[in-house]
């Protein structure tokens, strides 16, 4: 019972992607990229099928990446800072950190 509160706390995230557009792949990759960095900060990643060239990346209810606004998709580890941003702030992501640094 304990697990599933835990797990209940931690905000979920969200990406819509077109599917007329053949995104699929592209949001599972970034699903998994963040899966697997973030697996002790969210609840889970939600991909959810759209139309009309939208790739839309959401933390809770709060967008974090519009392909739209920002006219391209994001690269992994931009999009990894903007979850950490939200989830983990305190968090040092290590060479994703340094080589925006540089």
């Amino acid at each position: 019972m304990g697990a599933e509160n835990t797990l209940a706390a931690r905000p979920g995230v969200t990406i819509e992607y077109c599917r007329q557009c053949r995104w699929l792949l592209r949001a599972a990759w970034m699903a998994q990229e963040i899966l697997s960095t973030f697996e002790e900060e969210v609840g889970g990643v939600t991909l959810v099928p759209g139309t009309g060239g939208v790739f839309v990346v959401k933390v809770g209810e709060e967008t974090i990446w519009s392909r739209k606004d920002e006219g391209r998709f994001p690269d992994i580890a931009e999009l990894k800072q903007r979850v950490r941003d939200r989830v983990a702030p305190e968090r040092d992501l290590g060479h994703v950190d340094r080589a925006r640094r540089s």
